[in-house]
Order: C-alpha cells, then sequence, then structure tokens
C-alpha cells in the first residue's frame, strides 16, 4: 500500500513538472516572437514611403510595342510583420514603333507581402486594384495588376528594391484602338528605394507586453 502511495505521489510531482515545463516553453514561444517582431520594427518601420523608376512596355492591338520611361512614388502601412498595405502613384508612357508616345498615371492599392521580413533580403509578391487614365484624364479605366519583386536592407530603414508587375485593364480601348477578343495589358518593371520610419511606439508596446516570467528568465535571439 506504501509504495502504491509512492507512485501515485511521483506520478504527481513528474506531471506537475511536466505541466510546468510546457507552460515555460509556451511563455518562451511567445517572448521569442514578440521579441522578433520588435527587431522587425528596429529594421524595417511601420510605414513605407517609396519612390522607384524604371520602364514600360503595352501589350496591346498594336504591333513593335517599345519601352518607355516609368516613375514610381507611394505609401505603405504596416499591417502585420508580413503585410503591408499601399497606395502607389504610378507615372509612365506606353508606345509602339512608328505610333504617338501616349502619357499614362494610374493609381495603385496593393497588399504587398514580404516573404522573409525578418531578414535583410527578403522576396516579395504583391495584388490589387487599380484606375488607369490618359494625361488629363481624357480617359479613364480600371484594371487588376499583381507583381513580385526583392527587397536587400543595405542599412536600417532603407531598402533597395527590384520589382516587375503585370497590368490588365478590364476594356480594350487603352490604346485608343478597339480590336479582338483581348482587353488591353501592359508591365512595368522597375529599380527603386524604401524609406522606413515609425514603429516606435508599437515596439514600446510589444515589449510591455512581454510575459512576466522574461523579466527572471532573459531570452536572447
Amino acid at each position: 500500500m506504501r509504495n502504491s502511495k509512492l507512485k501515485i505521489f511521483l506520478s504527481i510531482v513528474c506531471l506537475l513538472f511536466l505541466a510546468f515545463g510546457m507552460y515555460s516553453q509556451s511563455l518562451d514561444q511567445e517572448a521569442y516572437k514578440t521579441f522578433k517582431k520588435a527587431s522587425l520594427l528596429d529594421m524595417r518601420g511601420t510605414n513605407i514611403i517609396d519612390i522607384g523608376v524604371g520602364s514600360a512596355v503595352p501589350n496591346n492591338d498594336f504591333p513593335n510595342p517599345q519601352f518607355e520611361i516609368y516613375f514610381r512614388g507611394g505609401y505603405k502601412r504596416y499591417i502585420t510583420p508580413h503585410i503591408y498595405l499601399g497606395l502607389d502613384y504610378h507615372k509612365f508612357n506606353l508606345a509602339n514603333k512608328d505610333l504617338p508616345n501616349n502619357g499614362f498615371m494610374s493609381f495603385d492599392l496593393n497588399a504587398h507581402i514580404f516573404l522573409t521580413p525578418y531578414k535583410r533580403f527578403s522576396p516579395y509578391v504583391f495584388f490589387g486594384s487599380g484606375l488607369t487614365a490618359s494625361n488629363y484624364f481624357e480617359q479613364t479605366s480600371q484594371k487588376v495588376q499583381a507583381g513580385a519583386g526583392i527587397e536587400v536592407m543595405v542599412v536600417d530603414f532603407i531598402g533597395l528594391t527590384l520589382s516587375s508587375d503585370y497590368n490588365y485593364q478590364f476594356d480594350d480601348t487603352l490604346d485608343g484602338l478597339e480590336f479582338g477578343d483581348s482587353n488591353d495589358t501592359f508591365f512595368r518593371m522597375s529599380f527603386g528605394v524604401n524609406f522606413y520610419f515609425g514603429g516606435a511606439r508599437k515596439k514600446a508596446k510589444l515589449m510591455k507586453n512581454l510575459p512576466t516570467v522574461i523579466n527572471s528568465n532573459r531570452i536572447d535571439g
């Protein structure tokens, strides 16, 4: 009988130690995730002003498309460590050989998904919808777009980007000629710079909400 009671007591003690170990591990994981988010804000911040320059080329009803210059500027806002929501303004020309060079602008709302945001090198993808307009808004057209790129953080809060996007118009009148069964599309490629700022308040809130156990057991990494 005494041995049975001892076994039961030891089993209960083992279970308590196991439960405490699992609880401590859970706190450690939570703390690690919090520190990762804080380190991200030290490197990237919660807001982005981006500028870029590159080239645009049409895929329309005319032959011999040509590459023309393209500029971009925009603002993005942190939603999660992996996602920034952004609004961009694009100014570009679309041209075909031996035809007039037409100027356009677009206003694009995109979700940018960074695949490895905690590292200085991160591929990313983006998608959204927008509005394309000719100069002086003589004609407008709704569109959707998607693209991909890479970002390299050369220093904290400054990243260099290389990206490309595909734009699909909801009509066939962008080039002034409605012909065939396909709507007009165009591609853009650009080199840019992301300027990050903000995040101090969010980092302070993250650190404030760390589990109490961190005060006695510091976690590095």
